[in-house]
């Protein structure tokens, strides 16, 4: 089946997002996040949209919402930007159809796992960061 489904692989690549291929020989961009590959304490979430991966993970790969923030070129962004305190995890493979996501305020991000509340905010030079990338950022409600 051209362009089907199937297990397309993850990660990787520019801005965190693996490529695919379409049948053509043509490269796809995948249209998820990484998912987890463990969920024990080493699992951290983004302070911006809130995606939920290893600490290793943003490390090799970045944010795949935040590429701006290039968590997977400067390590010391992932301690920065991302936390182990937060409550709840969400999947979600359809943002833009999932009322939940919606409600969460998630729905324009890519499918993948996201927390349902961080209580920190993001630092405030990566407040910077996303207002000179003309990126919103929303601190979390106190």
């Amino acid at each position: 089946m051209k362009g089907g489904g199937g297990s397309g692989r993850r990660g990787g690549g520019e801005y965190g997002r693996g490529g695919r291929d379409d049948g053509d020989g043509d490269r796809m961009m995948s249209q998820f996040a990484q998912i987890p590959t463990s969920f024990g304490h080493e699992l951290r979430a983004c302070l911006r949209c809130r995606l939920v991966k290893t600490y290793d993970q943003f490390r090799e790969s970045g944010c795949e919402n935040c590429p701006f923030l290039e968590m997977d070129k400067e390590h010391d962004n992932v301690a920065n930007c991302t936390t182990p305190n937060f409550t709840g995890i969400i999947s979600v493979t359809d943002p833009s159809r999932s009322w939940a996501a919606r409600w969460l305020r998630i729905g324009r991000f890519i499918p993948g796992c996201y927390t349902l509340a961080v209580s920190e905010e993001l630092p405030e030079e990566y407040q910077t960061v996303c207002a000179d990338n003309n990126v919103q950022y929303v601190p979390p409600k106190r």
